[in-house]
């Protein structure tokens, strides 16, 4: 789940329900070996419905600002 607080989550046998799913066949191939699986992204833990009910609004993480100036001397 993108974009979730690190102290929030889900525990396993919770009933999930995610609104809109995007399915995602991965396919990675390293040091010669190659590595499938499927990935489901949710981009929010706010559009998911956990045990029946929508997770807190604190469960989403803070936006974080960082700013860097690719011109300024090293």
């Amino acid at each position: 789940v993108y974009n979730s607080a690190p102290s929030w989550g889900v525990a396993a046998g919770d009933a999930l329900g995610v609104a809109e799913p995007v399915l995602t066949q991965h396919l990675h191939q390293h040091q010669g070996q190659t590595f499938s699986f499927l990935g489901l992204r949710v981009p929010s833990p706010l559009s998911l419905v956990v045990n029946g009910r929508r997770p807190p609004g604190s469960a989403l993480a803070p936006p974080i600002l960082a700013l860097t100036n690719p011109s300024a001397p090293l």
